[in-house]
């Protein structure tokens, strides 16, 4: 039951990551978002982001190099709350920000859960 259940929480966390992955890639309404964050090369930096998302996100739902791919997605995680989320703090107060930040934190808790117990899998 318990493996189960941790396999259902790699499913999840790695359909998150390719869905993400895709929408970077394919919506351009998301595009131009990204490219208004003022991040240098916009375009290499969207497309690197997208395809670590999947990847990374597959090698989760595949359950491999775990050890290599959460601290990537962590990574990506960490950065999009403090490029993307915490001007919100400061524009918007706290509670958009709660709002805004709250599927990046919930994922961010969950990558460090899969990178601590990437063992027990």
């Amino acid at each position: 039951m318990q493996l189960q259940l941790l396999n259902w929480f790699r499913y999840v966390i790695g359909y998150v990551f390719i869905a993400s992955g895709i929408v970077k890639l394919l919506v351009s309404d998301f595009k131009e978002v990204f490219y208004n964050l003022g991040l240098p090369l916009p375009h290499t930096t969207l497309f690197f982001v997208a395809m670590i998302e999947i990847i990374c996100g597959a090698l989760i739902i595949a359950n491999m190099y775990l050890k290599y791919a959460t601290p990537l997605l962590i990574t990506i995680m960490i950065g999009a709350l403090f490029i993307a989320k915490l001007p919100i703090l400061f524009n918007g107060g706290i509670l958009s920000f709660v709002f805004e930040s709250r599927l990046d934190i919930v994922l961010l808790v969950f990558l460090i859960f899969l990178w601590r117990y990437k063992a027990e899998f």
